[in-house]
């Protein structure tokens, strides 16, 4: 019996795969056990076409591959590869030992061509993972194979190439010279802040919440800005490192989307009838949601009040954890939801509540109403509250900061919290536990705030908030520590709450 080792995946965590293979005489058959799914069924009758041109007395034996860990449910083509190594070497095609730390991957064609699928950077980067230090797997263009390091990669055109090298002929490996050379490139954005005339204290709001990523609801009356600025505010955002372009190119491709390999923060929109499933994620076999494309960059809610209120209460654990845990009846499987939530609503039904300009047609009840269709415990994990006005053109200044001068004033301060945590993480996201053990609070103003708390009957998470977005405030004006000046600033951004 022979042994290959292969990998599955449960979402973007990856677990090893043994794939045994035993062949002998009998009634002439392939049967895969261990909870195949049907594409890895139908492998039976492309590995035994592909191997007939190999071995013609393969159709006459008796063969049994067992997929193990037998508990876990397998999916998808990738076994294809190491199913088909196992077989040529109980047939003794091949001979040699393979060594430890081995895994092969890739699906295969009629012809013998080894193919890429949609899942295969996510199996590459679990196999990291997992500590395996050698990979033999199908070539895929769209891969930034110079920014995965830790793991040697091994590509082969064919099954056939395969056999020669494992034979130890040698082979003109033309992929390895042609493949594609990745530079970090930054997506030229539609919309800047240099565009954006007045709302100056939206423009410093934003840049904190870049600064530490914190989530942000914009209030205002039709046609005062509240998009525009949403639009613009992923090109103040710092280029995605290469760990985090890695993990969002690999929810790209478990979802199904193309995306290009470039540094640039994704930025999600979806429309207010988008169903819970497509937000969140799921299906019969889950697949990553909006809120998982929006990983380590911005979900746009425009008219966050339209949204359906079961959708935004699904909102709650994602924003907390930075996790979403989706459970189906056939798998369970977890996605990396790190955002930050940009939201955008009117202040009332017909939309000019407060406005200067326009009188407004909603009864108190109506505008309560539809303020309760952001619930409290969705309000209470938005960080910064911006009601927003029509400039005045008047008054207003004609020239304004670009995007790339306030991005360099994010990007120092986001080396600053990666400094002080050891790690990617920001103020916003952050354990509150390591907030507070490198930027404690003086008593003085812990006993501010406490009194505050209970002045405004604040929860503790708004008061958690507040100190959050005090250190990041701190960390724009280079402060080593959390300043009075900062903790004002953080309350009058908190203070715009609906409720």
């Amino acid at each position: 019996m022979e042994k290959i080792s292969s990998i599955g995946l449960k979402g973007l965590e990856g677990y090893k795969i043994q794939v045994e293979v035993q062949v002998f005489s009998g009634s002439p058959s392939m049967v895969i056990v261990g909870l195949p799914d049907k594409s890895i069924k139908e492998s039976r009758e492309r590995i035994l076409t592909v191997l007939r041109s190999v071995e013609s007395t393969i159709t006459t034996r008796k063969v049994i591959v067992n997929l193990s860990p037998a508990e876990h449910k397998k999916n998808g083509p990738l076994l294809d590869f190491a199913i088909a190594i196992g077989i040529l070497k109980e047939l003794k095609i091949l001979n040699n030992e393979m060594e430890e730390g081995v895994a092969f991957l890739g699906a295969m064609s009629l012809d013998g061509t080894l193919l890429s699928t949609e899942d295969l950077l996510s199996t590459i980067l679990a196999a990291k993972s997992l500590n395996y230090k050698k990979v033999y797997l199908p070539y895929d263009p769209n891969i930034p194979l110079e920014i995965i390091e830790g793991i040697e990669l091994i590509f082969f055109k064919d099954i056939y190439t395969a056999i020669d090298y494992f034979q130890g002929k040698k082979i003109k490996n033309e992929i390895l010279q042609q493949h594609n050379k990745y530079h970090p490139t930054h997506l030229t954005p539609h919309k800047s802040f240099s565009y954006i005339i007045g709302h100056e204290k939206a423009k410093r709001a934003l840049e904190i919440a870049a600064s530490g990523e914190h989530n942000v609801l914009l209030i205002g009356s039709p046609g005062c800005g509240k998009t525009l600025l949403a639009e613009a505010f992923p090109t103040i955002l710092p280029p995605l490192s290469n760990k985090s372009l890695l993990e969002v190119m690999s929810l790209y491709q478990l979802a199904g989307e193309r995306r290009t390999a470039h540094s640039t923060p994704p930025f999600r929109s979806p429309h207010h009838s988008s169903s819970s499933v497509s937000l969140i994620g799921g299906g019969s076999f889950p697949k990553p949601g909006e809120i998982s494309l929006s990983h380590k960059g911005v979900l746009f809610l425009d008219e966050m009040a339209e949204f359906p209120k079961k959708s935004l209460e699904m909102l709650r654990q994602p924003l907390e954890s930075g996790i979403v845990s989706i459970s189906r009846v056939q798998s369970k499987v977890s996605y990396p939801s790190s955002f930050i939530l940009i939201g955008a609503t009117n202040p009332c039904p017909c939309g000019y509540h407060g406005s200067k300009h326009h009188y407004c047609i909603c009864s108190p009840q109506q505008i309560k109403n539809y303020r309760n269709k952001i619930s409290g415990p969705v309000n209470d994990r938005i960080d910064i509250f911006l009601h927003l006005h029509s400039s005045n053109q008047e008054t207003m200044v004609q020239e304004s900061e670009d995007s790339r001068m306030i991005r360099s004033r994010v990007e120092i301060a986001r080396k600053r919290q990666y400094i002080r945590y050891k790690t990617e993480q920001t103020n916003g996201k952050v354990a509150i536990e390591e907030l507070l053990a490198t930027s404690p609070l003086t008593k003085n103003q812990e006993q501010w705030l406490v009194t505050l708390s209970l002045k405004h009957h604040w929860s503790n998470r708004v008061k958690l908030k507040i100190i959050r977005l005090a250190r990041t405030i701190s960390d724009l004006q280079n402060q080593a520590v959390i300043t009075d000046e900062a903790i004002k600033e953080a309350i009058s951004l908190r203070n715009g709450s609906l409720y």
